[in-house]
């Protein structure tokens, strides 16, 4: 079985002394479950595994149960040290709280029980760690898989990957393309949508954020202003909605709204969002086109090609810690700009023929980054440029 980098991460951190919850968060299907089965492979600790996908929010008991489980199992083992995973988390309501109150009585009494946390909705996560659990966890974040992995596991080219994404689960079904589709839209996202946001935050006008979210796949690579938006739905409400849904969209790991890169935060905070799925499987299960059709034409393929430029570059962002805008002056226009402890990288991707750009001059000469990088057929090819380590770019 195909194992991911985190999992080296993670058994390392297991195997250390009690020390931090071990906190692993990611959007849904990139394996997050598959890879700590694999880790209780690898060690010799006894572990309980348990998830709380099925059990009632309001249920706080569940997971006082559950703790006191593992404790007794323990003790029955004999074992000087013990491993409790605890699967979508986030579903429990105050669940850090009583994490903490159980975590801090296991330290009190040197009870030797090490914990990892798994959950869906970084939002949510986030939310309780600093809430509760300042300087008691540690959190890696599992993004969706690169093409470098889907390769290496499934043996895709880059184009299949611009495609149908990387979802690993879904991989055995490309040969059908009707039946992926069918399979991302019902079982990637509407569980997405309805499981990791509607059931967990609140959403008052749940039709309009599944129609936002169409929009935005849509128009993934391309920069609407609030208004173009919402002159696109019916009942919009107004700016103010349509950016809360985005950003509860963005932390399901499903479609970010991209800031404007200027030096004045506050200009960056009022900019136009440009759209990005992070996943390009969430653009093409939605289109009605198949990957033999669309490849021919440039255009449309070329909009394919920049959507998983930017999905890579916006997974890599929560792994290495940088930050992903766009630029644009006036007709001039740059496609990605990262910056990471001030320094600035710009990115203009040029899959077609036309290869020169008046955007990255102007850029250049009023931004004054560190670097500057086409990517295209005449320069760095896309291909070469996703199976890039992002943080050497800085």
């Amino acid at each position: 079985m195909f194992e991911r980098p985190y999992l080296q991460t993670l058994e390392k951190r297991t195997n250390e002394p009690r020390r931090f919850i071990q906190v692993l968060m990611g959007p849904r299907q990139v394996g997050k479950t598959t890879l700590v089965m694999q880790l209780t492979k690898k060690i010799t600790t006894p572990y309980l595994f348990v998830s709380a996908d099925a059990v009632p929010a309001s249920d706080k008991s569940w997971l006082s149960a559950q703790w006191d489980a593992a404790r007794i199992q323990m003790q029955r083992k004999e074992s000087p040290d013990f491993l409790l995973i605890i699967d979508e988390i986030q579903k429990i309501d105050n669940w850090s709280e009583t994490v903490k109150l159980l975590w801090d009585t296991d330290t009190r009494t040197n009870t030797n029980l090490k914990v990892i946390l798994l959950g869906s909705s970084r939002l949510l996560l986030q939310r309780g760690l600093t809430e509760s659990l300042a300087g008691r966890f540690e959190t890696s974040y599992m993004g969706h898989w690169s093409f470098t992995e889907m390769h290496q596991a499934f043996g895709w080219t880059a184009d299949e990957y611009a495609w149908y994404g990387g979802y690993p689960g879904s991989a055995s079904l490309i040969s059908d393309e009707e039946r992926w589709k069918q399979y991302v839209v019902g079982s990637l996202i509407e569980t997405s949508i309805s499981k990791d946001i509607l059931m967990l935050t609140r959403v008052d006008k749940p039709a309009l954020m599944k129609r936002l979210f169409e929009i935005g796949c849509n128009y993934s690579g391309q920069i609407l202003s609030y208004t173009k938006i919402m002159g696109q739905l019916l009942d919009a409400g107004n700016t103010t909605t349509l950016a809360h849904y985005l950003t509860l969209l963005d932390t399901a790991g499903l479609l970010s709204g991209l800031e404007k890169f200027d030096s004045k935060l506050i200009r960056k905070r009022s900019s136009s969002p440009k759209f990005q799925v992070h996943n390009t499987a969430l653009i093409s299960a939605q289109r009605a086109e198949t990957f033999q059709e669309i490849r021919p034409r440039s255009d449309a393929w070329g909009r394919i090609v920049e959507s998983v430029i930017g999905a890579y570059l916006v997974n890599s962002a929560y792994v290495s810690g940088f930050q992903v805008y766009y630029w644009r002056e006036g007709n001039h226009e740059v496609d990605f700009v990262l910056e990471y402890r001030g320094k600035v990288v710009g990115i203009e991707v040029k899959s077609g023929q036309a290869q020169t750009t008046s955007g990255m001059q102007v850029f250049q000469k009023t931004q004054k980054p560190d670097r500057v990088l086409l990517v295209g057929d005449s320069s760095l090819p896309w291909q070469e440029f996703l199976q890039l380590d992002i943080s050497t770019l800085f």
